[in-house]
């Protein structure tokens, strides 16, 4: 199967896609091949709003039938947003990763800083590249 991957979005090695919401804003999810290896999401562990998260360090959990994964801070700042609706729903990671299967939105402490982090990331061709072995 090949997997689908925006090229409006940036991407970790990591697995992790980022949308940038505002100057200091990005939403995070997983990426359709993410879900794809895990298969059906059956738990999704979110952090608190207002909670601090470290570039690097995991902040998230996404359990499936097959496994527990980590989510990773792509960037440090601060939770201002979690889609409470995977509490209820989430097998929307496997149905609409990049939409409704979103996770988190992180805002970081400066355009500066976000702008920092999104250079470090993956565009939608080093992704493919990524996931391909290429």
């Amino acid at each position: 199967m090949s997997a689908s991957t925006p090229e409006e979005l940036l991407y970790t090695p990591e697995h992790e896609w980022l949308l940038k919401k505002s100057e200091t804003v990005v939403r995070i999810g997983i990426t359709e091949f993410a879900q794809d290896q895990l298969g059906d999401v059956v738990f999704v562990k979110l952090p608190d709003d207002d909670e601090e998260v470290t570039s690097g360090d995991s902040f998230a959990e996404v359990e499936s039938t097959k496994s527990v994964s980590d989510i990773y801070a792509p960037l440090s700042g601060r939770v201002v947003a979690v889609n409470a609706g995977l509490d209820q729903a989430p097998q929307l990671i496997n149905e609409d990763p990049y939409g409704e299967g979103w996770i988190v939105e992180i805002e970081a402490p400066s355009p500066d800083d976000l702008e920092s982090a999104l250079g470090e990331l993956l565009d939608a061709d080093g992704y493919k590249a990524l996931i391909s072995g290429d």
